[in-house]
């Protein structure tokens, strides 16, 4: 496939997923991390010390694109609560039922890795409750 092939049909995923079509890089058909604005949800996974940031690129509440952060350090606020520093940049990236390692923590640029394919993302893992009536 050509490079102008690939990134016409990048472009029109990007637009279809709701995407500028400046999220699209050259070698990757993974997009960029999304805006804030389409930020549903942050989970702490701290069995694997991962920050996992969860998007809804389509603005349905429904996560559509996750990224997840390792994290360096763990400390406490003057507060009491937990403060973490995570990674610049993800280690991995969950889109499109496609699970994506990013090894140099570089952000999307072409050298991440496919990791596993066909795999939802399972929001339950880390909120299987409710708290009074409403979804955790």
């Amino acid at each position: 496939m050509s490079a102008r092939v690939f990134l016409t049909i990048a472009v029109a995923t990007c637009l279809l997923w709701g995407l500028p079509p400046s999220a699209v890089h050259a070698g990757s058909p993974l997009p960029a991390e999304p805006a804030e604005s389409t930020r549903v949800d942050e989970v702490l996974d701290n069995e694997s010390r991962l920050y996992l940031i969860l998007y809804s690129l389509q603005g349905d509440g429904k996560v559509d694109y996750v990224a997840g952060r390792r994290i360096l350090e763990q400390s406490r606020s003057e507060f009491g609560n937990p403060v973490y520093s995570t990674a610049r940049f993800p280690f991995f990236y969950w889109w499109n039922h496609i699970l994506w390692v990013d090894q140099e923590q570089d952000g999307v640029n072409g050298n991440e890795v496919v990791y596993q394919e066909n795999i939802d993302f399972d929001r339950t893992r880390y909120k299987p409750c409710l708290f009074n009536g409403q979804p955790c």
